[in-house]
């Protein structure tokens, strides 16, 4: 199997300089992509998947320099070597301070271009490796998955992580909205400060102004130190809005203003308080409908929605649901032994797949913790899946239907108790005596029951 070429861009206005490079570089065996100016540069920064950037600094129009800042300002870690005919200790203090990874003057020596490329590369590989393992040691599951809707998730997540726009992320309930933030934080070059997560559901919101600026000591009864809030406990990382959708109308006016302004006041304190956060948000509302209900500020919503993700409910995905148990069997059997050793069938896996899932992935994840601890055998089979999973299901849709057919808590007694009568008698074959011991009632109370409910054999 191959190892996928590293890709160098390289950008200068000097086509003979760009055809000396492009030529030295891919007889190293890496793939070589060439841009004439900055904003060509740019575009093919958005456009490729690029390891590192060759950037001239005198150049017409936007130079090295300005190329350098967008990128960091836009969030790239890609290293950059840049190159010049002019050099000074100045232009390479300056390189270094934007974040370059090296500076060479022009014509480079082809010894050190070669070795300034290798540790540029090998560093970005550390980086990454780093990365994961900070992501290995945080607990951040993979987002697991190869249907059209994950792929398509996975390469949004890829494409802005590195940059500091904020994301809305949407689903139902059970998704994985949360695991999305997470990747985008860890992707991102964020990742090494806080991943800092708000429950806005659950904190009253009378709270939640303190929850999210902090309070001064005294600010209110009860108040009897200062607190740190998450917008300044999350400077420089980055902040999880999570059900943004259930936040009071006041609290989205502030955190509006710390969007706005990037910068907090606490509750009973005078003081602007600068925070350089990321803003991450998930609701599993329709915001929309929200806004036209008068619950949403329409500003907020186009702060916060600058890129929208959607991550789909588990239904709409369903050739997901293998891979998926799969993965929940393994992790459950690496964390406690009780569950090792534990294997899905086939037509066990297929089984899963019909079934309705309204509480979606998470669902998914304490069904397999259930069918591993109450199947008779270490293989899961068709028939535990009908068993254990299916026939809860179909109780659960019985209920759900109930609730929803009654209007008032008598409605639904009533239509309950008359269900269960029916289901009893049926299941002693209508024999009135043996229906009243098996629910321990009186035969008259029966009669009475089946008069009033006008159900006949």
């Amino acid at each position: 199997m191959s190892l996928k070429k590293e890709t160098i861009l390289i950008t200068d206005d000097e086509k003979s300089i760009r055809n000396t490079l492009r030529d030295i570089l891919e007889y190293e065996n890496y793939r070589v992509f060439e841009a004439e100016n900055g904003e060509a540069a740019l575009e093919a920064l958005g456009a490729h998947e690029v390891d590192l950037v060759l950037l001239d600094i005198k150049m017409r129009g936007m130079d090295g320099m300005e190329v350098l800042g967008k990128m960091r300002e836009n969030g790239s870690d890609v290293p950059v070597i840049l190159v010049s005919g002019h050099g000074t200790i100045e232009i390479a203090v300056e390189a270094t301070k934007k974040g370059a990874f090296d500076f060479l003057e022009k014509p480079p020596d082809l010894n050190r271009l070669l070795v300034s490329v290798r540790n540029a590369l090998e560093n970005k590989k550390l980086l990454n490796e780093n990365r994961q393992m900070r992501s290995k040691l945080h607990g951040v599951q993979d987002i697991i998955g190869t249907s059209s809707q994950i792929e398509e998730i996975k390469a949004t997540i890829n494409k802005v992580a590195p940059s500091n726009s904020r994301v809305l992320i949407t689903g139902e309930n059970g998704t994985g909205k949360e695991l999305v933030a997470l990747w985008i934080h860890e992707k991102s070059s964020r990742s090494s400060g806080p991943f800092i997560e708000v429950n806005c559901a659950a904190i009253p919101s009378e709270l939640l102004e303190s929850e999210l600026f902090g309070h001064e000591k005294g600010a209110f009864t009860g108040a009897d130190q200062q607190r740190i809030g998450k917008f300044e406990q999350a400077d420089g990382g980055t902040i999880f809005l999570d059900e943004i959708g259930d936040m009071s109308y006041d609290a989205q006016a502030k955190v509006l203003r710390a969007l706005q302004e990037n910068k907090v006041t606490r509750v009973g304190g005078a003081e602007d308080i600068h925070v350089d956060v990321r803003v991450l948000a998930a609701t599993n509302k329709e915001l929309k409908e929200e806004i036209a209900n008068g619950n949403f500020r329409e500003d907020l919503y186009h702060r916060i929605n600058v890129i929208p993700i959607h991550v789909p409910p588990l239904r709409e995905r369903r050739e997901d649901i293998p891979l998926l148990a799969e993965s929940f069997m393994k992790r459950l059997g690496a964390e406690d032994i009780t569950f090792s050793g534990s294997s899905i069938n086939e037509e066990a896996l297929h089984e899963l797949k019909g079934l309705k899932w309204s509480g979606n992935v998470r669902e998914l994840q304490n069904v397999v913790e259930r069918l591993v601890l109450l199947a008779p055998e270490k293989t899961i089979t068709k028939q535990d899946v009908q068993k254990f999973v299916r026939q809860k299901q179909q109780d659960e849709e019985v209920l759900d239907e109930l609730i929803a057919s009654n209007t008032t808590f008598q409605d639904f007694k009533e239509e309950a108790e008359r269900r269960f009568l029916m289901k009893k008698l049926e299941e002693n074959d209508w024999n009135i005596s043996q229906t009243a011991d098996a629910i321990d009632i009186q035969r008259s109370h029966i009669y009475n029951k089946m008069k009033k409910y006008d159900i006949e054999k």
